[in-house]
């Protein structure tokens, strides 16, 4: 009898180990799977819309472009291409392309090269490359012209566009842009490696400060993780000292290849649209701390800019940050809407 009890309680001891085991098995797959981490092109983030790949050739080198291509729901026939900014994947434009789709646009959305899910490329990046592979991606998609708007970095890319491509712009918008001023006048030059080495000491919490802080952010926490994941989740990624020398090399591109000079002189019809406490001004920590408080009065600055061109106008949004089209949706899509269409 005793010897029954005792197999039974062996029995019973021996299932208890197993399904401990086989559930912390499951425990411990199911969060290396949680932190399995994207590859550099955002592999594994997901995009609201189908992305396609364009092959292009920079510098001789072979690269592919991402992009997102959404149908009107009621075609008008014209067709909006949206540029992002140097810190977000261009997914981030999610609402302003069903609003531009539901009004009637054909919308277009690429990733830069060295952003987001398109390639990463060996050599520097330039406001002119990102130009040109913009236009050979309208090329490929044969349209003539498009209206442009664009946010923080990729106003720089948009002013480059209408200037060196001025019969495909038909309409601009300037959403939060920089490039407002020459940075160059406040912050001296700083290393690439420098660049490199802070960017990798860089934390998620630290990022999040770094973008609620620099950025003036007007949004809840949850809709600013999505811009951490898809910055932090690569840092595992074999390929991520690649990415960091990328991202490296966007910084400079903006401080050697100012486009402050080159704004007044564009014709197309233009809107700035400002949020009122967006004061980003890329560099800023690395200038002399007496200069700090001068860079990134963009309101003003984009106020002064339009007043100078034949044909813009600035509207500034209170209580509103760097990501205004996220924080003040419905006014932006008024504005957007109201200027496209006269």
């Amino acid at each position: 009898m005793h010897r029954i009890f005792l197999c039974a309680f062996l029995y019973a001891f021996l299932g208890a180990v197993c399904a401990t085991l086989l559930a912390c098995s499951s425990a411990t797959a199911s969060e290396l799977a949680e932190r399995e981490p994207y590859g550099i092109d955002l592999e594994g983030f997901a995009y609201p819309y189908p992305v396609n790949l364009l092959p292009l050739v920079n510098d001789g080198e072979q690269l592919r472009m991402a992009y997102m291509d959404v149908g009107a729901v009621k075609p008008n026939g014209r067709t909006a291409v949206l540029l992002h900014g140097r810190n977000f994947p261009s997914s981030y434009w999610a609402p302003v392309i069903k609003t531009l789709s539901d009004a009637g646009y054909r919308v277009v959305v690429p990733d830069q090269i060295g952003f987001g899910k398109s390639s990463k490329p060996s050599g520097e990046l330039h406001f002119d490359n990102l130009a040109r592979d913009t236009v050979t991606l309208l090329d490929h998609l044969h349209i003539a012209k498009a209206e442009i708007v664009a946010h923080s970095m990729g106003s720089m890319v948009a002013v480059r566009i209408a200037r060196a491509y001025p019969d495909r712009v038909a309409h601009l918008v300037l959403t939060a842009p920089i490039g407002l001023e020459d940075y160059r006048q406040f912050v001296p030059p700083v290393p690439t490696d420098k660049i490199i080495e802070t960017e990798d000491k860089l934390t998620p919490e630290g990022y999040r400060k770094q973008l609620e802080t620099n950025y003036s952010l007007k949004l809840p926490p949850g809709d600013i993780t999505p811009f951490i994941d898809s910055r932090f989740n690569l840092k595992d990624s074999a390929e991520y000292p690649r990415w960091l020398r990328v991202f490296a090399s966007s910084a400079q591109m903006i401080y050697r290849e100012p486009v402050v000079y080159e704004i007044p002189l564009v014709m197309q019809p233009t809107l700035f649209i400002m949020g009122a406490d967006d004061h980003n001004a890329p560099g800023r920590p690395n200038a002399p701390e007496a200069l700090r408080p001068k860079m990134g009065q963009n309101a003003a600055l984009a106020q002064a800019l339009a007043a100078r061109m034949p044909n813009a106008h600035a509207e500034v949004i209170p209580d509103t940050g760097h990501l205004v089209f996220l924080e003040a949706r419905a006014k932006y899509d008024e504005l957007v809407l109201g200027f496209l269409g006269k």
